[in-house]
């Protein structure tokens, strides 16, 4: 009978068939579960944590492909039952922790500066006062910010803040109450791209230029996709920022400002793939698979299929 893997995610979508595909490649079933499902159960005798259709046993493992927003409470909760299955034994990847350092971009930016990796000036409160000197200080300097909410990915909720522009304001949806901000990096106006990189198991395994019609190149915001080669600086860079947050996989976003300088912009623990899929050769879910599935123990699996 096949092993079955629970992939936690709300939409399965382009990523969920190509990680179906991927598993069947290797004699696996995925099955789709939402976390908000899951739930413990703290009764004498039983695991402590419930997933639906693992009743009997826990799995030996389970990919983490979504982790679905609500409130503080909620989401607390879903990232409480990735901590406990993984104190039960079970592979979690990307794991909870891995998803907390990297869905909170004041700790990504924390940690890439702790560890030395290049990366844009930032500055995170809650001060109003505070925030409003750093604004004044920076653009009256001449520098451009970017004001960017905490949680959120795909270039939602960003924005530019430059001399004279009107403070921003806490009820605005990018603000909330904090506020993130981060020098400008101008890649070149009128020809804006950046880079992401791809990283599983410290190893880049694809990487692509994208272009934006604007200063925001995300592929979701119509970013076009080019080819790169996954070596040189730019995958070092990327390679650095990967150890610096301890994760299984991630999306690494750099950035080359006009003087030819590297910088990583976020780093993503639940990466999109489908723009990278369509300009490199490596099929991207089954590295994925192979991964984790080795982080199972069930490399023999992986390289009966694979030969």
């Amino acid at each position: 009978m096949n092993r079955r893997i629970p992939v936690f995610t709300d939409d399965p979508g382009w990523h969920g068939k190509r990680l179906k595909e991927a598993f069947a490649a290797r004699g696996c079933e995925a099955v789709f579960i939402s976390l908000k499902d899951c739930h413990l159960d703290l009764v004498q005798g039983r695991p402590g944590v419930h997933v639906p259709g693992f009743e009997a046993d826990l799995p030996d493992g389970v990919f983490v492909r979504g982790v679905p927003g609500g409130t503080l409470q909620q989401v607390i909760v879903r990232l409480d039952i990735l901590h406990a299955l993984k104190m039960l034994g079970v592979t979690v990847y990307n794991d909870g922790r891995a998803v907390e350092r990297t869905v909170d971009k004041a700790m990504t930016s924390f940690l890439l500066h702790h560890h030395g990796v290049s990366t844009p000036p930032t500055w995170v409160c809650e001060s109003r006062e505070h925030a409003q000197s750093v604004i004044l200080r920076e653009t009256m300097a001449g520098r451009t910010l970017v004001i960017k909410p905490l949680f959120g990915s795909q270039g939602q909720g960003v924005r530019k803040l430059e001399r004279g522009s009107p403070f921003p304001v806490p009820m605005e949806e990018h603000v909330d109450g904090l506020y993130y901000l981060q020098n400008y990096v101008d890649s070149g106006e009128g020809e804006w791209h950046d880079h992401r990189v791809f990283v599983i198991d410290g190893k880049a395994v694809g990487a692509m230029i994208r272009h934006g019609s604007s200063w925001v190149n995300n592929v979701a915001q119509g970013g076009r996709c080019e080819p790169l080669s996954p070596t040189g600086e730019i995958a070092d860079l990327a390679l650095a920022a990967a150890r610096a947050v301890d994760i299984d996989y991630c999306g690494v976003d750099i950035i080359r400002d006009r003087l030819g300088r590297l910088s990583v912009l976020e780093v993503n623990s639940i990466p999109a793939w489908k723009g990278l899929q369509g300009v490199v050769e490596t099929d991207v879910a089954q590295a994925l698979v192979d991964d984790f599935l080795g982080k199972i123990g069930d490399t023999r699996t992986v390289l009966a299929a694979a030969s």
